[in-house]
């Protein structure tokens, strides 16, 4: 034997132990993360079953030796759930479940057989499957942070096949029969594998963790949580001091007698209006066009290269259709109206906060011509 297989079990359990109390750590600062909870039970089955493996020395109990693979398989069944919920949010534990139990009812089957080295066999072929499972899951989910998750699926496919290698290896032997815990070259591949590979899989985890955690903190800095546009930050953070290509939109809506709204019907029912109105614009602009709500009663969006006909359109769409939809209240229906100015960048360009203020004096006509109205100087007014 090249290695001390006690010591690369030792290090396992210690790394494990490890990665199991720091993902523990990081669910219960952030407890809607269930996938860390997942990960955390796994690693503690796996260390579970490293501590049992390990007893299974001199003398050769199989009994032990079917107790760690049963708890091993657990352990990496919890692993690959665990990634199953990061990627899409849920796990099929059904699936999870009965596999778990495919495996550990054949390797109980071989064991109760006699045959120890098959049962040894085929829990390394059970685990080798999990692990693939959790590298497809990383994989298909590569696209949120290409490069921890590839690095974890290239890192759970070498833990995958020191473990196919283990089970051949003693196909290979000839050795159904176990007297002694197996010790051979691809055991100790095998024990090296996990070390490397479960210790940058758990520092990739957690940082994944941390990535989306900053990224979810970010997203909510950025959106109005009243209507789910984007913000006044986030509106301006992507476009101020940029100039504008020739021929963008901005628009700029403003609802009509909106306090008036609060004052007489309460403030949830203006709110109610201000996501009714929301959602229409929402449903009028496309993907890669800019709706952010500005504060109080203000909305902006900035249409991609539209003529000017098509910009007024779009203005007016939304002008009716918010002037036709009733809001339901405890009293009366609620029907608003909204003004809108539009400016059109020039052929030279300018920037986002001088077409932002042209966009503005229109609105402020709009208003004084007598409100619930589009306002677009240079091109045909619609009323």
């Amino acid at each position: 034997m090249l290695l001390d297989q006690i010591s690369l079990l030792t290090a396992i359990g210690f790394s494990s132990a490890a990665l199991t109390l720091t993902l523990l750590a990081s669910w219960l600062g952030a407890r809607t993360d269930n996938y860390l909870l997942s990960w955390a039970a796994g690693m503690a089955l796996v260390v579970l079953g490293v501590v049992v493996f390990s007893i299974v020395g001199a003398h050769y109990d199989p009994g032990l030796q079917l107790a760690s693979f049963a708890l091993l398989l657990a352990g990496f069944a919890l692993v690959y759930a665990g990634t199953r919920q990061f990627r899409l949010g849920a796990v099929p534990w059904l699936i999870v479940v009965g596999l778990w139990a495919v495996f550990a009812g054949g390797i109980s089957v071989a064991f109760a057989l006699g045959l120890s080295g098959l049962g040894t066999a085929g829990a390394n072929f059970g685990i080798a499957v999990f692990l693939i499972l959790a590298a497809h899951e990383c994989w298909s989910g590569r696209a949120e942070a290409p490069v921890p998750l590839v690095a974890n699926a290239v890192l759970y496919l070498i833990v995958a096949v020191s473990f196919v290698l283990c089970g051949l290896e003693l196909l290979r032997e000839g050795r159904l029969v176990l007297t002694a815990r197996p010790q051979n070259w691809a055991e100790d591949f095998n024990s090296i594998a996990a070390i490397i590979g479960l210790t940058g899989i758990g520092a990739l985890s957690i940082t994944l963790n941390q990535f989306r955690a900053a990224r979810h903190h970010r997203q909510q800095s950025m959106t109005d949580p009243l209507t789910g546009m984007l913000n006044r930050r986030a509106l301006f953070d992507n476009l101020a001091g940029k100039a504008i290509e020739p021929g963008v939109a901005v628009i700029m809506f403003d609802l009509d007698h909106f306090k008036a709204i609060n004052d007489r019907l309460g403030h949830a029912i203006g709110d109610l209006v201000l996501q009714q109105f929301a959602t229409i614009v929402l449903d009028n602009v496309r993907a890669a066009d800019t709706a952010a709500r500005l504060g109080g009663e203000e909305f902006c969006i900035v249409l991609g290269r539209l003529s000017s006909r098509t910009a007024v359109g779009v203005a007016e769409r939304i002008r009716e259709t918010f002037e036709t939809t009733l809001t339901p209240s405890m009293s009366e229906p609620v029907r608003a109206t909204v003004s809108a100015g539009i400016a059109i960048s020039g052929s030279k360009g300018e920037t986002f906060e001088h077409l932002l203020g042209r966009a503005d004096s229109a609105l402020y006509k709009a208003k004084r011509d007598g409100r619930n109205r589009v306002h677009a100087p240079g091109l045909r007014l619609v009323a």
